[in-house]
């Protein structure tokens, strides 16, 4: 009897539509001290998302500039 492997590949046209669909954002904080004195920090973020997706989630935040237009 032989064994079926089901394993579901998506190409990558299918994962970006996907992130640009739903968004990912990465933030991203960095900070180097030596002997309790701070040299460096980072701080920063990383927003990859389609403009539908970003306007939405713009607009929720407080992000949209008064002279955008919100009909989407």
């Amino acid at each position: 009897m032989a064994v079926k492997h089901s394993v579901e590949s998506s190409s990558l046209a299918e994962v970006l539509d996907r992130i640009l669909e739903k968004g990912i954002v990465i933030d991203l904080f960095v900070r180097v001290s030596l002997v309790g004195i701070e040299l460096l920090a980072i701080d920063g973020r990383i927003v990859i998302a389609g403009v539908e997706t970003w306007l939405c989630y713009a607009k929720a935040v407080g992000l949209l500039s008064p002279h955008i237009r919100e009909d989407f």
